[in-house]
């Protein structure tokens, strides 16, 4: 199985698989796809209109990993349900916390 996240020079690239209407907002482990590429799975309760889960999904994830909303962007996907994010900041130590949050 491939890692949903790759160390760039200054910071991550992380695949992701969104649900948005999802009920409630948790980050619900790592699934791979008919190609073998893997991706954290995250639920937003928010809608899919205007940006709203997105900007859902960024607040989840900065909250979970202690760090700033600013540090995370989406590179790709910005409408659909697979996305690729961008996290700034040293690559181990947000690896680190991506890995230790996937761990419970």
């Amino acid at each position: 199985m491939t890692s949903p996240f790759k160390a760039l020079a200054d910071g991550v690239s992380l695949r992701l698989r969104l649900m948005p209407n999802g009920g409630r907002d948790a980050i619900d482990g790592i699934e791979t796809d008919a190609n073998g590429d893997a991706f954290l799975k995250a639920r937003v309760s928010a809608v899919p209109e205007d940006g709203k889960a997105n900007k859902a999904l960024i607040a989840l994830l900065a909250k979970r990993l202690k760090i700033a909303k600013s540090a995370i962007s989406v590179v790709s996907g910005e409408t659909a349900r697979k996305k690729i994010l961008r996290i700034e900041g040293d690559p181990e130590d947000v690896i680190g916390k991506i890995e230790s949050l996937l761990k419970g």
